[in-house]
């Protein structure tokens, strides 16, 4: 596309908050095709149908456009899934804490198959991208398993899962559901987002549930 064929510069606060939005999503579009590494600030420049010193009037670099994509990604699926979760009855939200984490599981695999870019990269480039992103990638998934830890205790409290170090089944299920998504990229195992969360949540409750011993024999202390 042409220079001469580009928008001019954005003037009041409203459009350029609608351009910078505009940039972050040509550049999720590209990264997600092309890999980090790979794209350029000419290569967003170009799907945004913007010239090329255009996208420095909002990042300073391509590194710092890639952290302000991800915290929004962030923000928009920890934003989807407090929707299901308030979405659920009354009865659900006081002390049924499967169907909050049914939903909760559910929501993210509906926003992952709805936003194939994100799944790319948040559990793809991750690999590739370095020490560089190593603490911020690492905080969103840090988060990612404070929400579930606190299920995990929450449901440890009313008995409804074994005594095993909330932190660790954390990361357990995390990995879990990311992989999953990962996979899910390429094939969707006919399968919908929904028959999936079930299984997820049914295949680590039922393994997390407290056994009952034969009759002679003691928990472990």
């Amino acid at each position: 596309m042409s220079t001469s064929t580009r928008r001019r510069r954005a003037v009041s606060d409203q459009d350029k908050s609608q351009r910078r939005d505009e940039i972050m999503a040509a550049a999720k579009e590209v990264f997600a095709r092309k890999g980090f590494h790979a794209t350029t600030i000419a290569d967003i420049a170009k799907q945004a149908s913007l010239a090329y010193g255009s996208v420095y009037w909002y990042f300073d670099s391509k590194d710092e456009l890639f952290h302000a994509l991800m915290a929004v990604e962030e923000g928009a699926l920890r934003a989807h899934v407090a929707a299901a979760l308030a979405a659920l009855s009354a009865s659900a939200e006081n002390g049924m804490g499967e169907t909050r984490f049914r939903a909760a599981v559910q929501a993210t695999f509906e926003f992952f198959e709805a936003d194939k870019a994100t799944v790319k990269l948040l559990f793809r480039e991750v690999y590739a991208l370095g020490d560089r992103f190593e603490e911020h990638l690492g905080g969103i998934y840090e988060r990612f398993i404070d929400d579930i830890e606190t299920f995990i205790v929450a449901s440890q409290e009313r008995g409804e899962v074994v005594a095993a170090p909330p932190r660790m089944v954390a990361y357990t299920m995390a990995a879990l559901v990311g992989q999953l998504a990962r996979r899910r990229l390429s094939t969707h195992d006919d399968v919908t987002a929904t028959q999936v969360a079930d299984f997820v949540v049914s295949l680590v409750l039922d393994g997390l549930r407290p056994r009952v011993l034969p009759a002679g024999l003691m928990s472990p202390a």
